[in-house]
Parts: C-alpha cells; structure tokens; sequence
C-alpha cells in the first residue's frame, strides 16, 4: 500500500503542481473525478491493514481483508488505476481528455447490448407462434423435405 500511496501522491501531485504554474487544466474536473478514487484507495488502505487490540497486549483483532481478491475488491483497484491514467493523460493533452473516462461505462453498454442481441438470437424461435397459437415454426431443411415429398414433421 506504501507505494500506491506514493504513486497516487506523485500523480495527484504533479497534476496540481503543474496546473497552478503551466496549465490551464479544470481544477473543478479533477476533484469531482478523482475523489472518487481517492476515497476507494483510503477505503481499500484500512480494509487491509491489520486491527490490533489498544490495551497493550498487541492481540491481533483482524487480520485484514485480501487486496487481491476477485470481485468488488478488484473493482475498486480497476477504479483507482483508471483514474491515475485518465490524470496522466489530462496532464499530457489538457482537460478534453477526462472524457476518457466514459470509455469503461461505453465498453459495459457495448457487452451488455451484443449480450442481449445474442440472447434474442438464441431465443429467435422460442414462443414462435403460427396461427391456431400452438404451431412451431419449421426449419428451412424440414420445409425442403416436404417440398421433395418426403416425411413430413409431426408435432405433438
């Protein structure tokens, strides 16, 4: 955790240094955007340290969370990284790149509307109705039979 503490102080640092003298870069964009981050790597600091008792035995309390876990826990790290690259690249090419930001919730739509096309492709048959309303559809090579005169599919 020392160094993540390290590398967010340098970036976040390097940022405001540079903006109060080069730059002029939306100091207003960086706090609401990166205070998220800041938080969760404060949060994920305190879930993985160890808790031990006060009264001066040293008894160990908890031993801290996994940082390395799977789930909201790897999460919360995608987060904080992505927002370290996203200050680098305001600091390289100025304040449209927060905009960079959007591409993570773009890739998520993006999977979630592919994932509902393909779903809607797998159930394309599924509740295909004829006209009595019991009818199932029937494939091109059961129609090319019947066409040929050959066995004709019974339905039950």
């Amino acid at each position: 955790m020392q160094r993540v503490h390290l590398i967010s102080i340098v970036i976040n640092l390097t940022f405001l240094g540079l903006r109060f003298v080069f730059l002029a870069r939306s100091l207003t964009r960086y706090i609401v955007l990166s205070l998220p981050a800041l938080i969760l790597e404060f949060y994920l600091d305190r879930l993985g340290r160890p808790t031990y008792s006060a009264d001066g035995s040293n008894t160990l309390l908890r031993s801290g969370e996994d940082l390395d876990a799977k789930g909201l826990t790897e999460f919360m790290w995608d987060i904080v990284y992505w927002t370290w690259i996203n200050v680098v690249l305001v600091i390289l090419f100025g304040d449209r790149a927060w905009w960079a930001y959007l591409v993570v919730p773009g890739y998520i739509i993006y999977l979630a509307a592919t994932t509902i096309g393909g779903l809607r492709g797998l159930m394309g048959g599924i509740g295909a109705a004829g006209g009595d309303g019991n009818a199932v559809s029937e494939s091109k090579r059961q129609k090319k039979m019947e066409k040929r005169g050959g066995q004709k599919a019974v339905y039950r």
